[in-house]
């Protein structure tokens, strides 16, 4: 249990963290400007995004409801695939393509550590599953 524990705290850090620096950047790194009209996106999405993820940051670190996490979730998910589709689109280096790839995996495994440390949480011990009261 411990181990899962920290699996998933380590995952979501990293995850976190990233993308706390990549929604700081594009609000205030011109060069992510620049990037984000190279990716062929309007100015307007940079912004959005940058809050979209900043709600999903608080959302996959707060004690809130499994299913708003499920959304954070998919939306980072959702986000690292069309991150990895665009520069893949625009022929980008490997570097880039790979970048969001890495960052997924680590996304799942902090999605399958949540679920495995909420079902442990939720079963029952074998007091509590023979107690005759």
């Amino acid at each position: 249990m411990k181990i899962l524990k920290i699996t998933y705290w380590v995952t979501t850090a990293v995850v976190a963290l990233m993308m706390t620096y990549s929604a700081y950047s594009y609000l205030t790194n011109p060069v992510m400007q620049q990037g984000f009209e190279h990716l062929g996106f309007p100015d307007y999405f940079r912004v959005e995004l940058a809050i979209a993820k900043l709600i999903g940051i608080i959302v996959l670190l707060a004690p809130v409801s499994g299913r708003i996490k499920e959304w954070a979730y998919a939306g980072f998910v959702i986000n690292f695939i069309s991150a990895f589709i665009a520069h893949s689109a625009v022929g980008d280096p490997i570097s880039n393509r790979i970048a969001p790839l890495i960052f997924l995996a680590l996304l799942l495994v902090s999605y399958v550590t949540y679920h495995k440390k909420q079902s442990t949480l939720e079963t029952p011990t074998y007091q509590e599953k023979h107690s005759l009261a």
